[in-house]
């Protein structure tokens, strides 16, 4: 029998959180989101990776609420948030993002976000309106690595890229296809050997899957997420401080394939590219951490980033 979830199917979809979840309207879009922490303390935005909703920060939000004001977000297509069949894009996601500043925030904000959400903050430090962002932290970003045709270093197909095809292939666009055993069954032989061992047999989807559109691998897979965004260009014109963390990583000298998020190579060109704009980026290697450090190490998560924030010009 083939599932199916999703915001039309509230019931099957969503579970209760620490924190209360509140809704915004922004137009194309209402965006799912949680807030922790006194007002008058300086404002964070926490950004999710792709298969990720805003609870996966639930507990580095216990302990940033002690320093900031944290907002947590689901991305259109993941949580609660509104799914936008045809438009994932990272022009689109981060304007929605702008947007949610100015209506939700409005003021000044510290950014991080995790993989593609590590991604959009990058997004957010070249493009978000002037005055808007104080600086911003990109966690474990798959820069260069997300892209179909970049010009650094392994592309997503030679990385996550084929799970993400096999999320569109057998779930199908908002779960129209819903066919997990199926799924399942695909990996052992549709998934380089590495990454099908990541598909744990279970009878249901987890979660952080049941509350994402899997039309966001097929944006990725395909190469339309990123197609009016050029990574390198985004760089090069970054406005804000920058703190780039970097988890384990390996790639397969025989293959190319990259095991992780992005490589040495990409992340040293992350760095020259930033330096070339005129903003300071400062690199933290952790190559034994796995993608996501707020959800592994809340506690370190939460350190690196407080200390980095105490050196950013004041609000």
């Amino acid at each position: 029998m083939p599932f199916h979830f999703g915001p039309d199917y509230p019931a099957q979809t969503y579970i209760a959180h620490a924190y209360a979840e509140q809704g915004i309207d922004l137009g194309e879009v209402t965006m799912n989101y949680a807030v922790a922490g006194a007002p008058e303390s300086p404002a964070l935005l926490l950004i999710p990776g792709q298969t990720e909703s805003w609870w996966g920060y639930e507990k580095a939000m216990e302990i940033l609420s002690r320093r900031f004001q944290v907002f947590a977000v689901d991305l259109r297509g993941q949580g609660r948030s509104t799914r936008t069949p045809g438009r994932y894009t990272l022009d689109n996601m981060g304007n929605d993002l702008v947007r949610f500043i100015d209506l939700a925030i409005g003021r000044r904000v510290i950014v991080s976000g995790l993989s593609s959400g590590g991604v959009l903050s990058a997004w957010l430090s070249a493009y978000a309106k002037p005055g808007t962002i104080r600086g911003c932290l990109y966690e474990d970003p798959p820069l260069f690595a997300s892209e179909v045709n970049t010009s650094c270093g392994p592309s997503v197909r030679q990385a996550i890229g084929p799970m993400f095809a096999l999320f569109s292939k057998y779930l199908g666009d908002q779960w129209s296809i819903g066919d997990w055993q199926g799924m399942q069954a695909a990996a052992k032989t549709e998934l380089p050997a590495w990454m099908a061992g990541f598909m744990v047999p279970s009878d249901e989807p987890p979660q952080t899957l049941k509350e994402y559109d899997p039309e966001w691998g097929k944006a990725f897979w395909t190469g339309t997420v990123a197609a009016s965004c050029d990574h390198a260009r985004m760089l090069a014109r970054v406005k804000v401080p920058v703190l780039l963390t970097h988890h384990f990583r390996m790639v397969d000298e025989k293959t190319g394939t990259l095991i992780g998020a992005l490589s040495d190579l990409q992340a040293n060109r992350v760095r020259e590219l930033v330096a070339a704009a005129g903003q300071r980026i400062d690199y933290q290697s952790f190559p034994e951490m796995g993608h996501s450090m707020h959800g592994q190490d809340p506690q370190l998560f939460a350190d690196v980033l407080t200390k980095w924030s105490e050196t950013l010009p004041p609000v």
